[in-house]
């Protein structure tokens, strides 16, 4: 049984965890609103991108001659994921979230006899990833020292796939992130960007013709890159308030949970507290009764 030192101890260490715990919570609060507030303004712009390229997509007779980076390579054979997730823990299953929707479609490339290789953006996916798919990871993309998304990072990360596209090393991309749905919900995706999928648009897409200067080529020659960087940009606002929800979530849990603790160590004290006094006292009368 424990000492009444040692339950004061942990008492103690149990209550300054729980401040730590709570102050989190707040930061993550604080930081909630503006990330929500970012990643619902990014979605119609993302989604009014890929619907312009479609209607360019749609307009172009020769479709032969379209840009690779709309149409891919023709083949799946070689698979680029982008996993992206945090580079900070304590936010509950963000991370693992993510993590296990990826392993998930890259079991089913392997099973398949396809080709598999690796991006991860964030060091805790590459913690979780290198372990088991380490020999398929070829970068590790890091944001540390960025306080908030931002479309420069972004563009980075844009910049690195398309020019891995165009030395051919892969034929399919796909990003992973987590979609912010509420503080306590957030939905993994996985969404292909090269090449564009029209299947996910086709419900957006509008049946208006448009008329185009300069022609639909030049457009799309100039569009598509952004559109890379601008879909990767949208997943990391979307990561950005999706970890700040886990994390507040989870800081909340871990708060109350300290609370009950300190509660049953509390009365585990008294308890304990309440014996020695009986026994002193017994000890006392024990000795008088003997005089």
């Amino acid at each position: 049984m424990a000492s009444l030192d040692d339950l004061k101890k942990r008492i103690a260490s149990v209550k300054s965890t729980q401040k730590i715990t709570k102050a989190m919570k707040m930061v993550a609060a604080a930081k909630l609103r503006k990330a929500q507030e970012s990643a619902e303004k990014g979605r119609p712009y993302s989604e009014k991108m890929n619907n312009v390229i479609l209607n360019l997509l749609n307009g172009i007779s020769d479709k032969e001659n379209a840009p690779k980076l709309l149409l891919g390579t023709g083949d799946d054979k070689v698979h680029l994921c982008v996993v992206m997730t945090s580079d900070r823990g304590l936010c509950g299953g963000f991370n693992s979230n993510i993590i296990k929707k990826a392993k998930n479609y890259f079991s089913k490339i392997l099973s398949d006899g396809k080709e598999l290789k690796i991006i991860t953006v964030g060091s805790k996916g590459n913690d979780q990833l290198k372990r088991m798919y380490g020999d398929k990871i070829i970068e590790n993309i890091s944001f540390k020292e960025s306080k908030n998304a931002n479309y420069f990072d972004a563009d980075k990360v844009g910049k690195i796939v398309i020019d891995k596209f165009e030395n051919s090393e892969f034929d399919i991309c796909t990003i992973f992130y987590n979609q912010f749905k509420n503080v306590i919900t957030q939905i993994p995706q996985a969404q292909q960007i090269i090449p564009l999928n029209s299947e996910d648009s086709e419900d957006n897409t509008s049946e208006e013709s448009y008329e185009f200067e300069p022609d639909k080529d030049e457009i799309l020659s100039n569009l598509l890159p952004k559109n890379i960087s601008t879909q990767i940009f949208k997943a990391m606002l979307e990561n950005s308030a999706s970890e700040q929800g886990s994390r507040m979530s989870a800081m909340d849990n871990a708060t109350r949970n300290a609370g009950e603790m300190v509660d049953k160590l509390t009365i585990q004290y008294n308890r304990s507290r309440q014996a020695a006094i009986t026994k002193e006292l017994i000890e006392i009368i024990s000795g008088a009764e003997s005089l």
